[in-house]
């Protein structure tokens, strides 16, 4: 009889013992998780530092575009000023040449 006296602190141990041992394993599902998402987490900073990278190179050569066209732009407009320049001397040429003829 005192061995069934014994059984409920018995009980109890191996309860105890065997909680321990699921926490163990819970607690290292759960580390093995952490680990998951850390790795997971950082190889989406590496992907957004990448695309980062990308849309500053893409920007960058955007923008020495937009400086070559406008200074393309630039170079036609003064052209464009020039030739102006140029047919209002000839007209005067012109106006003087006809003055000279006909006077």
């Amino acid at each position: 009889m005192s061995f069934l006296a014994a059984l409920p602190a018995i009980a109890g141990v191996v309860g105890t013992v065997g909680s321990s041992i699921a926490d163990s394993a819970d607690t290292a599902e759960m580390n093995a998780l952490d680990q998951q998402d850390e790795q997971f987490q950082i190889g989406m900073y590496a992907q957004q530092i990448q695309n980062q990278e990308q849309m500053q190179v893409q920007s960058t050569m955007f923008d020495e575009a937009m400086d070559e066209r406008s200074e393309n732009m630039r170079e036609v407009n003064t052209l464009r000023d020039i030739d102006m320049q140029q047919r209002k001397a000839d007209d005067d040429i012109t106006k003087k040449f006809i003055q000279s003829i006909t006077d």
